[in-house]
């Protein structure tokens, strides 16, 4: 195998496919097959908004309709609907101190969810339609992790035999820091787990559009294990 099929064979491993959003741009109907951040309008007749370990109210952060999707990762298969909530105490926490500060709730059937405007008036995010896009080329930053040690030990090769770098590899693929399903974490440091079991799933990334940031420019990435069903949230920023 000479050196450039090593590479396509290297991107092809690389390579996963997303859905990305785009905030904005398309015109609201209010309805339940619609994506957002900073809004969730849809429900269990008696729910209402989740509260955080406080007894507080937590901010609706997005919603995703996931039939409406080009990609939409295995391990969600089934699930209709997806919601997600964040107590606004939830930045500057880490670790065991997150419990009970973000709840994501999975429908399977959405037949019998009613349209339920689930806002918090302490909320400071921009409520924002997500108009959903395909990709099929995203890749992790080398030093973040998230790829195969078999693939990480096959670039490392190329360095030391040919002097070929990381970023030599991947030219061509693109590295989606923004709000996603599927694809790699966007992981800023390295060393990080979600914990054993758990797959990563979706992240939703800081947009300035919607006034939502991470820290500083960050993401929480949201991972789930296939065998409880648990999730597990981690947050990054550069």
């Amino acid at each position: 195998m000479d050196l450039q099929e090593k590479i396509k064979e290297l991107q092809r491993k690389i390579a996963r496919e997303i859905t990305y959003f785009q905030t904005g741009g398309v015109r609201p109907r209010g309805a339940i097959d619609e994506c957002w951040i900073g809004r969730v309008l849809a429900c269990a007749a008696d729910e209402e908004l989740p509260v955080d370990q406080n007894d507080a109210p937590m901010l609706p952060l997005a919603q995703f309709y996931l039939p409406a999707l080009p990609y939409v990762p295995q391990i969600l298969d089934g699930v209709k609907l997806l919601t997600v909530f964040i107590s606004q105490d939830l930045i500057g926490k880490f670790d065991d101190d997150m419990d009970g500060l973000w709840a994501i709730r999975e429908y399977s059937d959405v037949s019998e969810l009613v349209i339920k405007e689930l806002s918090n008036p302490r909320s400071q995010i921009r409520p924002f339609p997500l108009q959903p896009k395909f990709a099929a080329d995203d890749t992790p930053v080398w030093d973040g992790g998230g790829l195969e040690p078999d693939v990480v030990h096959e670039i490392l090769e190329l360095k030391r035999s040919v002097g070929l770098y990381y970023s030599d590899v991947t030219a061509g693929l693109e590295y989606y820091n923004c709000t996603k399903l599927g694809g790699y974490p966007s992981f800023c440091q390295s060393g990080v787990s979600f914990g054993e079991g758990y797959q990563f799933v979706f992240q939703v990334s800081s947009d300035e559009k919607a006034n939502f940031n991470v820290i500083d420019g960050g993401s929480l990435m949201f991972a789930k294990n296939p065998q409880s069903g648990a999730w597990s949230l981690y947050y990054d920023f550069d």
